[in-house]
């Protein structure tokens, strides 16, 4: 039996928490998948995938978007292991560092569409 503090851990829970505190990059980022539904995609922000929370997701074209932050230097061998996890779970994973987002949402933005452009073509074949 779980305790009634373990119910508000659940990723549904943290995900609506992680909304609320956005860092600068993601409240830039998601404006534009938001409103663009890039490629007809539509992306969600903090989105719950198996055990964790991707920045965003495209659940239609089974794709996880993360942008990372400072924090991420050091944690490349966590970050490469989450992406397996994320993957287990049938999602492709780009990775964005935020000052990239910041001074450049445009290429981040073109990387993404053409990722799902990829991903349609491996489909028609």
């Amino acid at each position: 039996m779980t305790s009634s503090s373990d119910r508000f851990r659940t990723p549904h829970a943290c995900a609506r928490g992680l909304r609320r505190d956005q860092t600068e990059a993601e409240k830039l980022s998601w404006s534009r998948p938001r409103d663009a539904h890039l490629d007809g995609i539509k992306f969600h922000h903090q989105f719950p995938i198996g055990e964790f929370i991707a920045d965003f997701a495209g659940p239609a074209a089974r794709l996880a978007i993360e942008l990372d932050g400072a924090q991420h230097v050091d944690r490349a061998e966590q970050d490469q292991w989450r992406n397996r996890v994320l993957a287990e779970h049938g999602h492709r994973v780009l990775r964005f560092w935020n000052e990239e987002v910041l001074t450049n949402i445009e290429r981040a933005l073109e990387r993404i569409a053409h990722e799902i452009e990829a991903k349609r073509s491996l489909r028609r074949r």
